[in-house]
């Protein structure tokens, strides 16, 4: 029996929809952009309303529209400049009788904003007179982000007739676009709670590992920086100058990963870097104490003082070596031996070594370094092997009264800066 003429077939209306796609893409669409339309204008009507009721309780309120909103020309009005402040007049003519203890460099942000701001302003200024004048010359240049004024501000504290530069070394002369963070050692002694490699690197007491040569090591890491920048090239906002910079390496870092001082031929790769007038920061763990007095001079030699008391150091740093402590202080006291500028480096993990301050400040008499770095520990995730949470990352202003009082029971050093970004605080040498 034959179906009824008007029955619907669904496969006899595929294909007649199929052939009418377009018109019901379309219909869509226009259905899609009617309900954004919808959605748009309630909600502008809702803040006007919400305006208006805030308005009513006399507290000041302004409806925005995002899409037209540029955070930088709403920045607050700061009461003073302190781009056009002088040095004299904010901290005093002597290199320390009127200087606050703590150089707070957190206000550069404030000030690149407000560069930031009038070079702005002065473009489109310069783009209105050149409209009218079109004989003058298009562009103008913004106002320094470090002014003089504000470069003597920052160093003020630093003896430029000794090596306490470290504060403008990093404040200010730190070429971060030039510098190599590399190690020739992936190795190292100790099983740190807190490292960000999840202790996927090898560990050991001693090197037994195939060894590169230092001319090998040191090319590839220039090569790699050099790989890593050509791809800033014709980035917008990349300024040609610091890319050519950043083509020229000039500082090397040696506290990637590992313990660089296990690798044998240390002294011989330092020796490549500065023959290529590249300065040299190295960091080492305080487990090999005969190879910090065997260590050529570098530009910077950092100790890891993870910990003040033999129980917290096994705990935070799970040392290999049966006599870690007696390594550890052994290492303390050759820094002491070193003339170079040294720094002890102390990462603060909360509930673990905060409570440790007198120790703390025994073992800075042992080691006598020029500048003690202070920092709140750097949550790197979960890990099977630690249990290191965010719980035990200190709060700035936790860091800053661990430093005071530290400060307070060696009295022959003072806060020099801190940095609430980076959760730090460097501490240096009166002398």
């Amino acid at each position: 029996m034959d179906a009824p003429p008007d029955a619907w077939d669904p496969a006899s209306a595929l294909p007649s929809l199929w052939t009418c796609r377009f018109y019901l893409y379309l219909g869509f669409a226009v259905g899609l952009g009617l309900w954004i339309c919808v959605q748009v204008l309630s909600r502008q009507g809702f803040a006007t309303v919400l305006a208006k009721a805030v308005a009513s309780l006399n507290l000041p309120v302004a409806v925005i529209n995002l899409k037209d909103y540029d955070p930088d020309d709403h920045l607050a009005e700061e009461e003073e400049e302190p781009c056009e402040s002088s040095s004299e007049e904010e901290f005093g003519t002597d290199d320390h009788g009127g200087l606050s203890p703590v150089v707070d460099v957190e206000d550069l942000g404030k000030m690149m904003s407000l560069a930031k701001r009038e070079k702005r302003e002065e473009e489109q200024q310069e783009e209105r007179s050149s409209f009218r004048n079109r004989g003058k010359k298009e562009g103008v240049e913004g106002r320094a982000m470090l002014t003089p004024a504000l470069r003597d501000a920052l160093t003020k504290q630093v003896d430029a007739a000794g090596e306490r530069w470290l504060l403008q070394t990093h404040l200010l002369r730190h070429e971060s676009h030039r510098c190599v963070e590399a190690t020739p050692s992936l190795a190292c002694a100790n099983k740190c709670v807190f490292c960000w490699r999840h202790h996927t690197n090898p560990v050991g007491t001693e090197w037994r590992w195939k060894m590169d040569q230092p001319e090998k090591i040191l090319e590839g890491a220039v090569q790699s920086h050099l790989d890593m920048m050509k791809q800033f090239r014709g980035v917008p906002g990349v300024k040609a100058e610091r890319f050519e910079e950043g083509m020229k390496v000039k500082h090397c870092a040696l506290s990637l990963v590992g313990e660089p001082i296990m690798y044998p031929e240390i002294n011989r790769f330092l020796q490549l870097l500065h023959q290529r007038r590249i300065s040299s920061f190295l960091v080492t763990n305080a487990q090999f104490p005969a190879e910090i007095r065997n260590l050529k001079p570098v530009t910077q030699l950092y100790v890891s003082v993870d910990a003040s008391t033999k129980d917290s150091l096994r705990k935070i740093d799970r040392p290999l070596f049966k006599d870690f402590w007696h390594r550890f202080l052994d290492s303390l006291e050759a820094l002491a031996t070193k003339q170079q500028r040294t720094v002890y480096r102390l990462t603060l993990v909360k509930s673990w070594n905060v409570d440790e301050l007198q120790a703390y400040a025994e073992l800075v008499s042992l080691g006598n370094p020029d500048f003690i770095e202070v920092k709140g520990v750097t949550y790197c995730g979960e890990s099977a092997a630690s249990s290191l949470s965010m719980a035990n990352v200190p709060w700035h202003e936790e860091v800053v009264r661990f430093v005071r009082e530290l400060v307070a029971l060696i009295p022959d050093y003072e806060i020099a800066c801190e940095h609430e970004h980076s959760n730090c605080l460097l501490v240096a040498h009166r002398q």
